[in-house]
């Protein structure tokens, strides 16, 4: 396949783009060509190029050939839209339904019917934030704008899980969340409308960062921070995949209801790590890997689904997996099917106002990279502008999300490996994306398949992606200079991270406060929330050690 940008017929009448307006007629005659010939429709892209596997001799035709490139505003044949534009949904899936479903579960304990709405909230909310980020809307008589320009995908942030499980660890120990008779943690929709309420006041602190200027925020949190961070995320998260795997984290030690896994009422329960629950979650993790070796570019693309799927296969035919909730739930749903009581809790002012500054600064390596596979300028007035458009997308994206019941949002680059296998960096794939994502959240039934199947096959999905987290923030770490002051801060910064990891309640009883001032008691349960949440703490120090401690000069000795 030789490199090109355009199909050859289209050329004649040019497309508009972001830097061309057309005239009216000029417009309506592109338009016309484009949506009626067969080069509009189909090109000449060699599409047995993305379901070719891997495999010798089948992949012989394709070895050290690289497919065409489409930029950020060329046409490209519808038929090949919509298939690069499932792509990057399908990569997405993973990101999209794994942060939904560890809080639904591991943290808040909602019912099957608000877990499989979270899920479908997720998605559209998702569908909505990734369309914003992809158009970049210019804000009038200023200099901003919202999104990046670039297909840029935006999804629920992995982030806010650290905090949420902190959260209502503590409220269920202070009894605002209710256990039954056993001590077993019943359903707590309450406090994921103080979540949300409390995110609706703190996400602005992330807008308004969009309006510093990027190079301040570089010297503020610098990769020295950002890979801390994401290191940190990647390693906690990697546990509760791992609670999962082994049946859920309900019923490790549990009893009554979840003396078995994931609990009594379920099909065929068994003990929390027991060798069939454990096997479930290795079909998903070894089908994945698989995938990776040997699948097309479209099956790498879908490498998580694929996983699911083998996994739910499984689960399914050996009687470890119900279609109950799937049959009961109603083919079309909507945000705000479900509602939460909206509250704001003074313990996660401070929490989440740090996760927002976090979220701003996390975004730019990503935002960067996408750039760069791109082919676009990574340098100068242009790209400041898109990562400015960036973070103000994440946190309006956050805004939109938060109204819809979801969880907060920030830019990703898990899509970067499509940009690659494919060549395509349109923006008119990701519009497409955009509109499947939003589509499989409407779509009821989608959302019930997550919702309902076996902790254990989830589990061997998390345990993947949140090693994918780790692994990004060893690859920013990796780009660091490692002087004597880095490392420094590094070993404090991770050291202390990695304490509140393997002792979660190490400084609980440290900071207590037992009188009758409600504010007080609030600010000391937030700082609790700080403390014991690794990436928030680590990336305090990170910044107060990055400000205090200066680089010393290097002399040559005579």
């Amino acid at each position: 396949m030789e490199s090109k940008s355009h199909p050859s017929s289209i050329t004649e009448a040019p497309s508009p783009s972001s830097t061309e307006v057309l005239p009216v007629k000029s417009q309506w005659r592109y338009w016309g060509q484009y949506l009626t010939s067969r080069d509009g429709w189909i090109g000449d892209y060699d599409y047995l190029y993305l379901i070719t596997p891997n495999i010798w001799p089948l992949n012989k035709k394709y070895q050290g050939v690289e497919p065409p490139f489409y930029g950020l505003d060329d046409e490209v044949p519808i038929l090949l839209t919509l298939l690069l534009g499932l792509q990057h949904a399908l990569t997405m899936i993973g990101s999209v339904v794994s942060p939904p479903l560890a809080i639904a579960g591991g943290a808040f304990y909602l019912n099957s019917e608000q877990t499989q709405y979270l899920v479908s909230a997720a998605f559209i909310t998702t569908g909505l934030a990734t369309a914003l980020q992809v158009t970049r809307v210019h804000l009038m008589k200023t200099p901003f704008y919202i999104g990046t320009g670039l297909l840029s995908v935006v999804a629920p942030t992995f982030d806010i899980l650290a905090v949420c499980f902190n959260y209502t660890d503590m409220r269920y120990s202070n009894g605002t969340c209710p256990t039954d008779e056993d001590g077993a943690r019943l359903p707590c929709p309450e406090a994921w409308g103080a979540v949300l309420g409390t995110m609706l006041c703190t996400l602005w602190i992330q807008i308004l960062m969009s309006l510093v200027p990027p190079k301040i925020l570089d010297r503020i949190f610098p990769k020295v921070v950002t890979g801390t961070l994401l290191l940190l995320i990647g390693v906690y998260l990697i546990s509760n995949g791992m609670e999962n795997w082994g049946g859920s984290s309900n019923c490790h030690g549990g009893k009554g209801f979840y003396a078995l896994c994931p609990d009594t009422a379920a099909p065929n329960p068994l003990p929390w790590g027991h060798p069939k629950l454990i096997g479930l979650g290795f079909s998903v993790f070894v089908s994945i890997v698989l995938v990776e070796f040997f699948g097309s570019p479209l099956m790498k693309s879908a490498s998580i689904i694929i996983g699911l799927a083998v996994g739910c296969a499984i689960s399914g035919a050996t009687g470890y997996w119900s279609r109950e909730q799937i049959d009961a739930t109603p083919v079309g749903t909507f945000l705000w099917v479900h509602t939460f009581q909206l509250s704001v809790d003074s313990a996660l002012v401070l929490p989440l106002l740090i996760l927002f500054v976090c979220e701003a600064v996390s975004c730019m390596p990503d935002i960067l990279a996408t750039a760069e596979i791109s082919r676009v300028s990574i340098d100068g007035p242009e790209f400041q502008s898109r990562i400015q458009g960036g973070i103000l997308c994440d946190g309006i994206g956050s805004l939109i999300s938060a109204l819809g019941t979801s969880l907060p949002m920030v830019s990703q680059a898990g899509n970067n490996g499509v940009i690659s296998l494919t060549g395509c960096a349109s923006r008119r794939a990701g519009w497409c994306a955009a509109g499947i994502l939003m589509l499989m959240g409407v779509l009821g039934k989608f959302g019930a398949v997550f919702g309902s199947m076996p902790p254990s096959v989830l589990g061997g999905m998390q345990v993947f992606l949140y090693s994918t987290i780790a692994v990004a923030g060893v690859r920013v770490l990796a780009l660091i200079e490692f002087t004597r002051r880095n490392r420094f801060i590094l070993t404090v910064a991770l050291g202390i991270g990695f304490m509140d990891i393997v002792s979660p309640d190490w400084f609980r009883s440290v900071l207590t406060y037992t009188g009758g001032n409600v504010h007080l008691r609030g600010f000391q349960q937030g700082i609790n929330l700080i403390v014991e949440t690794p990436f928030i703490i680590a990336a305090v120090v990170g910044v107060i050690l990055n400000a205090v401690l200066k680089e010393e000069p290097r002399r040559v000795l005579p």
